[in-house]
């Protein structure tokens, strides 16, 4: 099923579910977006309403649009909060503000990262800030993800991830990890749900690397994935199996094995990958069990096939967001796509 396209006049840079209430298997219905690069950049919430779809299965509604707000510069990121709060000017330069680029939440805890280097812990229902580490990074941090509940990743522009635990007084990272080679700019990182240490980044040479944070400092796996840069990945959030990510090539790629192997067969050493552009299909005989396999395995016959989740490539694909079968993405063609009948 192809999904349904919303044109809405803005560049769009993020896009977020809100989130549906734990263990009631209910289909997200609000997504939020925001907007870069436009003369009056805007943060605007949207509804799927009903979710019953025809006799054929489709869903023909389009998004409708609830309301929205002028927005002060780019929308760099969106988190969703049960509280509103502004912190003014807490990424700045000694001269200027500074581009505060990713947000990460875990309520109550939230953290954002900078072009200053800064990382800042916030609690929702606190005007002050919690703890600031200023010199966290001599170059810009690009995305942020909770570990743990006092420990978070970042990633930045000379190919770095860092690891920090705020329960430490010390403001040096407790871990650093590199690419090798050249220092290739990271824009993105998310972590496996179920299993902490395993992390996935994408950054500007389209690369996928997949990193075990518990052994050695470098990458585990290393994907071609994309022409361009990588701007998010995201681990599917109940099904870890599945992976996604979008691009400055235009494409938004949804990660699976081919049929009949899984994740532990994959993901080592001498395995393989290629792109297909089909529509993808559940997987039999996956679950649970299977979810650290982005690590494992002993066999190089099997393959991880990426399926394209849009009608066709044009301008860079910013953001995704996925949540239950229901799949949202922004373009810099002024559209939001929704997929609403994922197949995981």
């Amino acid at each position: 099923m192809d999904p349904t396209a919303k044109y809405i006049s803005q560049k769009i840079s993020r896009t977020r579910w809100r989130p549906v209430p734990a263990g009631l298997l209910q289909q997200p219905e609000v997504f939020a977006a925001g907007s870069w690069d436009n003369e009056s950049n805007r943060v605007s919430i949207w509804s799927l309403g009903d979710n019953d779809s025809d006799t054929d299965g489709e869903f023909d509604e389009e998004p409708r649009l609830l309301c929205d707000s002028e927005h002060d510069g780019d929308v760099m990121d969106l988190q969703a909060l049960s509280l509103a709060h502004v912190w003014e000017r807490a990424h700045r330069y000694s001269c200027d503000n500074a581009p505060c680029t990713a947000v990460v939440c875990r309520s109550p805890e939230l953290v954002s990262v900078g072009e200053d280097g800064r990382v800042i812990l916030y609690k929702a229902d606190q005007t002050e800030v919690v703890r600031v580490i200023e010199n966290a990074d001599s170059s810009t941090i690009h995305a942020v993800t909770f570990l743990r509940t006092t420990e978070v990743l970042t990633v930045n522009s000379i190919g770095q991830l860092k690891m920090w635990d705020f329960r430490q007084q010390s403001d040096s990272p407790a871990q650093i990890l590199s690419l090798t080679g050249d220092r290739v700019p990271l824009h993105c990182v998310d972590k496996h749900p179920n299993q902490q240490h395993i992390v996935a980044t994408g950054g500007q040479d389209g690369m996928l690397c997949i990193w075990d944070v518990r052994q050695g400092n470098t990458p585990f796996s290393l994907i071609e994935a994309h022409s361009a840069e990588m701007w998010e990945v995201h681990f599917h959030p109940s099904n870890p199996n599945h992976l996604f990510t979008c691009s400055e090539d235009g494409s938004l790629l949804h990660w699976e094995t081919t049929s009949g192997s899984d994740m532990s067969t994959l993901l080592q050493r001498g395995w393989n990958s290629r792109v297909v552009s089909h529509s993808g299909v559940p997987l039999a005989g996956e679950d649970d069990s299977v979810v650290s396999s982005w690590l494992a395995g002993d066999s190089s016959k099997n393959r991880l096939e990426a399926t394209h989740m849009l009608p066709s490539q044009t301008l860079s694909v910013n953001s995704l967001d996925v949540l239950e079968q229901c799949l949202v993405c922004g373009t810099d063609g002024e559209a939001v796509y929704v997929h609403r009948q994922l197949p995981v």
